[in-house]
């Protein structure tokens, strides 16, 4: 028997043969990496921020919710814009858009130019993140695509789990801008790989573009969020902030109306019919709303409430960060085994432990106790969002599958800058209360502000656990 009889891998062929399928993915993980880096490592500079732009809690708060929001935006277009342009030219655009974004904030003069450089750096983010495992799922022969996936992920998991603590390392030796300064080299590097070994893994077709249903996303989510956004300033009563809820609403309404009824929607909304999907999304939803509003708290927590330095806090939150991403490399392999609603339920109730640990301390807290609170979280959170997210995506079946990921990405991100945004206001009632019941301490005031974020975490986290019971009780196959 010959070789090619005897080793069944060698007949199985990438759909997109490469020469060298790693070089072809190194500018997109590369990309990827500062991308989800850039999406936590700010939270621990905005303190510092505030102090120096003179701006509130609930103004610098639009550096996250800015960002996360054009992601949200941009993502479910990927699909058409690569329909349009090669992948290459989509990645080299993505370089260049994050590294122009990246030199806007860092020479910022003032907030709203700092502002508008990061949301230009989301709009590469959300073309990068959707395309690296497109392209990995083409460039790779079958055999491989376990090992290529894996890497795509932990390039995901490791990048938020790092960012705090190393840009805590670079305030402490240096100013916010070398946040955004130290992108560029890395950047750079990315856009060499991309030019010399990416090549184009999909036929340009240039379908008819739905301008329409572009715009009414852009002005839904974007009402959506602005309306909590500025809840934080203004008041949930403001007409100000019920208005633009209200607009969101309505528009989010019609461009849903319009999905369900195109023969070729942006985002396919029917995958929402499926049981199984529907669960597992609201699911991944609450449990990235967790991570996104305990994340944005707690480093401003360590900061201004124990008092501790910006090098230090980053130090603090490493081991959370690493033990988020452990746990979210080993959590996938739980639904091969007992399914998604066991590693669900005992996650979200995890989180719950954690959030109220994190409720539970005020301005003389020890440090082990604040680190110990955020590794509990760190635990539970990610143990919760793998199982849960491939029991949506094994829901589906047939041509619809491929929207489910881009359906959870999409609302991701909305749904984190939308809890980003209710933190921040939960922030602000909370230090209110504080001074209007006597207190005079800043310190403490934030800390009380925190409490209120992150008792809105802990609501989080019992939403998800009830919705977990909703999950099947069969073992995965």
């Amino acid at each position: 028997m010959d070789s090619v009889q005897s080793n069944p891998q060698a007949k199985q062929q990438a759909r997109v043969p490469v020469a060298h399928p790693m070089l072809a993915m190194m500018g997109m993980l590369i990309g990827g990496f500062v991308g989800m880096f850039s999406e936590t490592s700010l939270n621990i500079a905005l303190p510092q921020l505030m102090a120096q732009l003179h701006v509130t809690t609930a103004t610098v708060q639009w550096l996250v919710t800015g960002y996360m929001l054009m992601i949200g935006i941009v993502l479910p277009l990927s699909s058409l814009i690569t329909k349009w342009f090669t992948t290459r030219q989509v990645i080299l655009f993505a370089l260049i858009d994050f590294a122009v974004g990246a030199i806007i904030s860092a020479s910022a003069p003032g907030f709203g130019v700092l502002l508008f450089g990061r949301m230009i750096q989301g709009i590469a983010t959300g073309l990068i993140l959707p395309l690296m495992f497109t392209v990995a799922m083409q460039i790779f022969p079958p055999y491989k695509l376990g090992a290529a996936m894996g890497m795509v992920g932990l390039v995901i998991m490791f990048a938020p789990a790092v960012g705090p603590t190393l840009a805590g390392v670079v305030l402490g030796v240096a100013s916010w801008r070398w946040i955004f300064w130290i992108f560029i080299p890395f950047l750079i590097i990315a856009f060499l790989f991309a030019v010399t070994s990416l090549k184009n893994i999909a036929p340009v077709t240039r379908p008819k573009i739905d301008f329409l249903s572009i715009l009414l996303s852009m002005v839904g989510f974007g009402s959506l969020v602005v309306g909590v956004s500025l809840a934080s300033d203004q008041g949930w009563g403001s007409a100000t902030v019920l208005g633009a809820l209200a607009l969101g609403i309505v528009i989010l309404a019609w461009y849903a109306h319009r999905q369900l009824t195109m023969d070729n929607p942006i985002l396919n909304l029917k995958t929402f019919a499926i049981p199984g999907f529907r669960v597992g999304a609201s699911l991944v939803m609450i449990d990235f709303g967790i991570i996104l509003s305990a994340m944005y708290l707690l480093p401003m927590y360590i900061q201004k409430g124990l008092l501790i330095p910006v090098a230090l806090t980053g130090v603090i939150m490493l081991p959370g960060g690493l033990v988020n991403a452990i746990v979210s490399a080993v959590s996938g392999r739980l639904y091969d085994s007992v399914g998604a609603r066991t590693p669900a339920m005992i996650g979200f109730l995890i989180c719950m432990v954690g959030a109220l640990m994190l409720a539970l301390t005020s301005t003389q807290t020890a440090t082990w106790y604040v680190i110990l609170a955020h590794v509990v979280l760190m635990i539970g959170a990610p143990l919760a969002m793998s199982p849960s997210q491939t029991h949506g995506l094994n829901s589906l079946t047939g041509p619809i599958a491929a929207d489910g990921s881009t359906i959870m990405n999409t609302l991701q991100q909305v749904v984190g800058a939308i809890s980003t945004a209710l933190a921040t206001s939960l922030l602000g009632i909370g230090q209110a209360a504080y001074y209007s019941n006597g207190g005079h301490q800043a310190a403490g005031a934030f800390v009380n502000g925190a409490h209120y974020g992150f008792y809105f975490t802990l609501v989080l986290a019992f939403v998800g656990l009830l919705l977990a019971t909703r999950l099947s009780k069969k073992t995965a196959k």
